[in-house]
């Protein structure tokens, strides 16, 4: 993100003059302010979550193990390395996510939406798939039970806008 900053800083003195790039310096560090609400990591296991709403929150590292998710809106949040160990993620909304090394193992995301979700990395065994929504997502190196990769490659389509790679290519689909 800090060199995302610095990189439309540098753009902006390069092409402003002094008072106009310190007025967009001060818009755009008031947008990063107002607009990134960070959710520090945090221990919710075992919890009953159904229906929160923690859509385009920052939740890396945190843990939702044996918690009840059903419902819950994830949408366009960081869930980077978070734990969901045995969670009930029945009918949750995950697009747009990144669950990049997240921990699903036997968790159950029965009718959830990973459209357009990056998984890349993150360990799955036991977890339940069964009727989610898995267009666009990006399973690189995602650890599957073979019986569950040949089901996600019958419903497997789309391609990820975030990383550019194709569903069925990155669940190995023959």
């Amino acid at each position: 993100m800090f060199k995302l900053i610095t990189k439309i800083l540098k753009f902006i003195s390069e092409n402003m003059t002094l008072g106009k790039f310190v007025r967009s310096a001060i818009v755009l560090i008031i947008s990063f302010v107002l607009f990134i609400q960070p959710v520090y990591s945090v221990d919710y296991t075992k919890a009953d979550l159904k229906e929160s709403d923690f859509s385009r929150q920052d939740l890396a590292g945190s843990t939702f193990n044996k918690t009840n998710l059903r419902s819950s809106d994830f949408s366009n949040s960081n869930l980077q390395g978070v734990s969901f160990f045995g969670a009930n993620m029945d009918s949750v909304n995950f697009e747009g996510a990144d669950l990049s090394y997240a921990v699903l193992d036997s968790s159950r995301l029965t009718r959830a939406n990973l459209h357009n979700a990056v998984l890349e990395g993150a360990f799955a065994t036991n977890t339940k798939f069964e009727q989610a929504n898995l267009d666009g997502a990006d399973f690189t190196d995602v650890l599957l039970r073979r019986d569950v990769e040949d089901k996600l490659c019958e419903i497997a389509s789309g391609k990820n806008p975030v990383t550019g790679r194709n569903t069925r290519d990155t669940l190995y689909c023959p």
